[in-house]
């Protein structure tokens, strides 16, 4: 598929998205009281969303990202690998994880136990998006924009094969421009 377009169902339209991430922003700034968080966006999906959200908290936050890829190819299936760490240390500070979407859960189960080992005082999870019809491990999300069902979604940081991220909604690829993976 070169660059043509693929056809797209909206799932989620920008307008619902703004409403509920300016509503998760209201909750997160209350339950974080004024303090002075380390909100942290996984890379490359949840750009978008911690972006937007980060923009309606309090200006008393710090920025990181961090990024991860999951193998199935050339390593054991699902094999997590760090490919950027964060620059901030993370001991006795309160940190937000902002992520674009738990699907199986391995990835958050890895992010977790992996920041959780940097002894912050606080660990809260923030998704934008959760399949919970492929959870394989059991993860405890704080924050949720939405729950989805189980098709491959683009748009609003999500991708396909580097493509539709830009896009300001959650769409749905149609039927016949289907990848054989699932995200």
């Amino acid at each position: 598929m070169g660059n043509e377009l693929i056809r797209l169902e909206v799932l989620i339209p920008e307008e619902r998205i703004r409403r509920r991430v300016a509503e998760l922003a209201e909750v997160i700034a209350r339950d974080f009281g004024g303090g002075d968080p380390i909100i942290v966006g996984v890379l490359r999906g949840a750009v978008f969303f911690h972006a937007d959200l980060v923009r309606r908290l309090p200006p008393n936050l710090r920025i990181d990202y961090l990024a991860v890829a999951s193998y199935d190819g050339t390593a054991p299936a699902g094999e997590i690998c760090l490919l950027k760490d964060l620059e901030m240390p993370l001991h006795g500070e309160d940190v937000l994880l902002v992520e674009d979407i738990v699907d199986t859960g391995g990835t958050l189960q890895y992010l977790r136990r992996l920041l959780e080992a940097r002894n912050p005082r606080t660990l809260r999870i923030c998704s934008l998006l959760s399949k919970k019809a492929r959870r394989r491990v059991t993860v405890e999300i704080d924050y949720l924009g939405f729950e989805i069902p189980d098709r491959f979604v683009v748009g609003y940081g999500l991708d396909w094969n580097q493509r539709y991220r830009n896009l300001p909604y959650v769409g749905t690829l149609l039927p016949d421009h289907l990848p054989s993976a699932s995200k």
